[in-house]
């Protein structure tokens, strides 16, 4: 059954493509709104293409390195190209989603002139195009190389003491290193844009001069508007891609371990090609009323979404019982587990950053007493916030664990895990959809106030970007709770490449090496996001500084009699972005190769568990705050507490200027993090144990 994943991957990109040509020939607005439009799309191209170069450095320099260990056999020669496929194709769907995206704002704009529910299906149907583009391109990257090298390995003599399957299964998990790392730099660089460029907006433009957002006269609105689609869209769509095909080879990799050779791999493939399908159809049930609230929106999406799950739920039980036989259903209930935990955590961050609810409501609430309170209220929210996504992700762990057979075969058991994960990401189509579409509801809203629609048209998308604010926070809850049980399934297929060259692992908690790695594990994630956090700061303040001269020196700006150097302010945050991504992404990579060379494998383990505890509790506190923050500043400018331009409105601003870097910069890098760290050492595994000083 495994040619069911290829033809999943044809429908996904098939079904993006019909998607994208009928966006294409919606309705594009006035020549104000393409002007507009042309403007955010031309910023966005000229970031992805400077920061494609910067990162095609990094890969040739990584590739030769791989390379060369491969010529002095410390790893198959097929890897170093693996590595670079797994890159290209993470980039690629991140360019994709982006393009769209750019192209849809307008025509979202134009939509909601006529009804809410046309503007929902062109941002919604945008959205669709980046989730189907990473699911298609992952499930044909997969196939592309299981068929290659189950074609070699077929022809030509496999590895000393290794079968085929656990051959290929080796060879394609280490392309996810090449996944990971774009992943991390799209992520990292896209977030340090996006939100110096969103800080230094609001900071000069709300809180400064009392000018509304996204208004034309801020030189740094078409930067902002950038960043969007930069950060939340090809950033997010290179970030999930890389979850995808992560849970996938090492749910595969774990499958061998378990001794249930090629039907162990056939599961997943065929489950994510299952999931193709499932997301396609649950596309159309997305539909809305007119009536302008977050929880008729948020029906509609959901709708979607739980139809979705629930074709997944049925179909995997015929695929488990075909694939692995009656005695292996128990699987299935693993599937069960994980996609049970993806809701589940997807509720619980709905409920802690939508304005519908209390936590948010609180934040709005503190307000009325200024920032400070704001911002205590939002950070207590957002650690509160974590009790519920960490036990939902124990229970899955334990009862997946359990249900496959672990305690009889702790191998099974650890594939277990791993089929959860997949579970969970099996309706990534959808669930992507659903978050890559609300920063083309944020931007059509910012054409709309610069185009100067009617008035119930930045209603009809203030509504949309407001649901789009708990979506992307569902979407990153959901991003980080499958990086957690992925990283799991990646840590235990580290310890077994280790076993592969000879090697045991001792991780008693008693072994000093594991607890040097525990701490130092511990430690990097805070390490990780200070350095995002400062860069995103030292890029905001420069664009705070651009926007201050040019309210000064340029004559009639305020009065919108002369128009701003957009320009400026895109140059500025596409600088920053470049130089301060580059430190903070290399600490995931050079980390485990130092850890690993200075005290060994046994550390290396502990440090991967060290900063999979860590970066998970991290970044959910960290993006459930910035979603709450940016909410709360949403329902006052609904009218609550004075409105726009109120005092509260202003507290709020700030809040939501700390919350940005939270959110969308640091909190979701860190689900990359872990997951390069696994990868990384995977790669490098057979080169750590020969050559580490810790015997």
């Amino acid at each position: 059954m495994l040619f069911l994943a290829p033809v999943g991957s044809i429908l996904a990109l098939g079904f993006a493509f019909y998607l994208a040509v009928s966006i294409l020939k919606m309705d594009e607005g006035s020549d104000k709104m393409k002007e507009i439009a042309s403007a955010v799309r031309i910023g966005a191209k000229a970031y992805l293409k400077r920061q494609y170069i910067g990162v095609a450095l990094f890969f040739i320099v990584v590739f030769f390195i791989l390379l060369a260990l491969s010529l002095f056999k410390y790893l198959p020669i097929f890897v170093p190209f693996a590595f670079l496929t797994g890159g290209f194709f993470s980039g690629l769907s991140g360019f994709i989603g982006m393009s769209i995206a750019t192209q849809s704002s307008n025509r979202t704009a134009a939509a909601a002139m006529k009804s809410l529910n046309a503007g929902l299906r062109v941002a919604f149907s945008s959205g669709a195009v980046m989730g189907l583009t990473v699911v298609g391109l992952g499930l044909l990257d997969l196939s592309i190389w299981y068929y290659f090298l189950d074609w070699y390995y077929s022809a030509y003599p496999l590895p000393i003491g290794a079968d085929k399957i656990g051959a290929i299964t080796s060879t394609m998990l280490c392309f996810g290193m090449g996944a990971s790392s774009q992943a991390l730099f799209a992520r990292v660089g896209g977030g340090i844009f996006t939100k110096a460029a969103d800080v230094g907006a609001d900071l000069v433009g709300k809180v400064e001069a009392g000018i509304p957002e996204d208004d034309p006269r801020n030189p740094a609105v078409i930067a902002d508007n950038v960043g969007d689609n930069v950060g939340d869209v090809a950033g997010m769509g290179a970030d999930l891609y890389e979850s995808y095909v992560g849970s996938i080879v090492a749910t595969s990799a774990l499958g061998v371990a378990a001794g249930l050779g090629l039907a162990g791999v056939t599961v997943p493939m065929v489950m994510a090609a299952a999931g193709v399908i499932a997301s396609i159809i649950g596309t159309f049930f997305v539909r809305s009323k007119e009536e302008a609230s977050q929880s008729v929106l948020l029906a509609a999406l959901r709708k979607g979404v739980f139809v979705s799950s629930l074709i997944v739920a049925i179909t995997s039980y015929f695929l488990v019982k075909h694939i692995l036989g009656v005695q292996h259903i128990g699987i299935y209930w693993s599937v069960i587990s994980g996609l049970v935990a993806g809701v589940l955590i997807g509720l619980a961050t709905e409920y802690y950053t939508s304005s519908t609810f209390k936590p948010t409501r609180t934040i709005a609430d503190a307000s009325i007493t200024g920032p400070a309170t704001v911002i205590i209220s939002g950070i207590a929210v957002g650690m509160m916030s974590t009790a519920i996504p960490v036990l939902v992700v124990c229970a899955a762990i334990l009862a997946s664990f359990f249900f496959a057979g672990g305690a009889a075969n702790f191998n099974a058991g650890l594939y277990g895990i791993g089929i959860a994960a997949v579970g969970m990401l099996s309706t990534l189509g959808i669930t992507l959809a659903t978050d890559a579409y609300g920063p083309v509801a944020d931007n059509a809203g910012g054409n709309a106030e610069m185009s100067h629609l009617a008035p119930e048209v930045r209603k009809r998308t203030d509504a949309l970007d407001a649901l789009g604010n708990t979506t992307a926070a569902t979407g990153k809850g959901f991003a980080i709770g499958s990086a957690a049980l992925t990283a799991l399934a990646l840590i235990a297929a580290y310890r077994d490449q280790v076993w592969l060259f000879g090697k045991t692992m001792d991780l008693n908690l008693m072994n000093p090496s594991v607890l040097i790695g525990l701490f130092i594990g511990g430690m990097l994630p805070f390490l990780f996001c200070s350095m995002t956090m400062r860069a995103v700061g030292r890029a905001a303040t420069k664009i705070v500084i651009e926007v201050r001269r040019q309210f000064k020196e340029i004559a009639g700006l305020m009065e919108g009699k002369a128009k701003p150097d957009y320009a400026a302010c895109v140059n500025i945050a596409t600088v920053a972005a470049q130089q301060e991504m580059v430190i903070p992404s290399l600490l995931a990579i050079t980390a485990p190769i130092a850890v690993g060379l200075l005290v060994g494998i046994n550390a290396v383990g502990g440090l991967l568990m060290g900063a999979t505890v860590a970066g998970f509790v991290l970044a959910v506190m960290m993006a459930n705050s910035g979603g709450a923050w940016d909410n709360a500043k949403k329902y006052i400018e609904e009218g609550h507490y004075g409105g726009k331009g109120s005092p509260s409105h202003k507290a709020c601003v700030v809040g939501d200027t700390v919350g940005d870097p939270f959110k969308d910069t640091s909190g979701p890098s860190l689900n990359i993090l872990i997951k390069l760290m696994s990868m990384v050492s995977i790669v490098f595994a057979s080169f750590i144990i020969k050559n580490t000083l810790f015997k």
